[in-house]
């Protein structure tokens, strides 16, 4: 090879390492005002923003406990959200995917939002720091920050004490942590009391016609148990989305006192559905849909969006002994102080009391 085709292999070389190079200085511009170290929640040490501005979750939960806690510093949702009760500033922020349920992410729609940080949330019981770690390598010089317990509604206090403290909204942190721990002792307390043999046995109907639920056991029906049901789903357990299909016969058998609704399409034809019509719950007009504006109060994410749900399914399967329980103030506080929206008494009557 002569020195002439040297220099010129020497010349595309250089400009090849000053592209990627050029690459991240446009994808990854940290805030002004330098960088700080901080310990995520599997022990990495993460170099981050001294100011963190923009920010996004590669799964929903974690996205919902941005929303609530800095909303204006949320740059994309996973999916976008459906409800009405959301201000359109932030309804209306870009979509960027993720990785949840049966959905793949896409890094570089993330890397073109230009995050400051990208939080990614996961369980313990998860090889979480595999998957952190691979997110790093392919996010480059994006820090990549875990948190743990996202989707346990029994610890949510120390994700949300780190949320706060990272994007810089502890009193934030404190607040949603103080109304999480009121509610969560109240039902726990009194659903712990509660004999097995006057346990209401709970169906949760998932799906257009209701023949498809989570177990005792899914990070999907962890409400039922918290609240002192019984979840008589018997199927196996199905991980990532679950959603286990079942029959009629199945339903009829098990005969719940309470059902549960996640599709609204269901709850409309439940009770003129002929089916449907010997089952217990049916009969005796208990059969009631999960409020689910903006965002679902008892799944779907799985998240500290369903910490209203505590208080909800509490008093859904026991009245008598939630009478303490006022849904009206708890979810007017709620979606003021962390939903940011300020509910009519119309809107509020529609999330609690909704027509099939």
């Amino acid at each position: 090879m002569n020195s002439k085709n040297k220099t010129i292999i020497a010349i595309i070389v250089v400009i090849a390492i000053l592209g990627i190079i050029g690459t991240y200085i446009t994808y990854y511009a940290p805030s002004s005002g330098g960088t700080k170290q901080l310990t995520d929640m599997v022990g990495r040490n993460v170099t981050v923003p001294t100011q963190i501005n923009t920010v996004v979750a590669t799964s929903p939960p974690t996205t919902n406990m941005i929303y609530i806690l800095a909303p204006d510093k949320l740059a994309g949702w996973n999916f976008k959200p459906t409800g009405q009760y959301m201000d359109p500033k932030y309804k209306n922020l870009t979509e960027v995917g993720g990785w949840f349920g049966k959905q793949t992410g896409n890094y570089e729609t993330f890397i073109s939002i230009k995050p400051d940080i990208v939080l990614e949330g996961s369980s313990p019981l998860a090889n979480a720091n595999d998957t952190v770690n691979e997110r790093q390598t392919k996010f480059g010089a994006i820090p990549v920050v875990a948190v743990l317990d996202v989707s346990n509604v029994t610890k949510f206090t120390p994700s949300i004490k780190f949320m706060g403290q990272v994007l810089g909204v502890e009193d934030r942190a404190d607040k949603l942590n103080s109304f999480y721990e009121k509610v969560y002792n109240k039902v726990n307390s009194t659903a712990s009391q509660i004999p097995d043999n006057q346990k209401k046995k709970v169906y949760y109907a998932e799906g257009p016609e209701g023949l498809q639920t989570d177990p005792s056991g899914s990070q999907h029906s962890q409400l039922i148990e918290l609240a002192g049901g019984i979840n008589i789903a018997d199927v196996p357990l199905k991980q990532g989305m679950g959603m286990s299909d079942v029959s009629m016969e199945q339903v009829l058998k098990w005969n719940p006192d309470v059902i549960l609704v996640g599709d609204p399409s269901f709850y409309k034809k439940v009770y003129i559905d002929t089916k449907w019509q010997n089952v217990k719950a049916v009969k005796e007009k208990q059969v009631f849909l999960i409020p689910q504006d903006p965002f679902n109060w008892f799944d779907r994410p799985p998240g500290v969006n369903i910490i209203l749900g505590i208080p909800w399914t509490a008093k859904t399967l026991y009245p008598d002994k939630f009478q303490d329980l006022d849904m009206n103030s708890l979810t007017k506080e709620f979606y003021s102080e962390f939903y940011h929206y300020q509910l009519t008494d119309e809107e509020l009557n529609n999330l609690l009391n909704p027509q099939p």
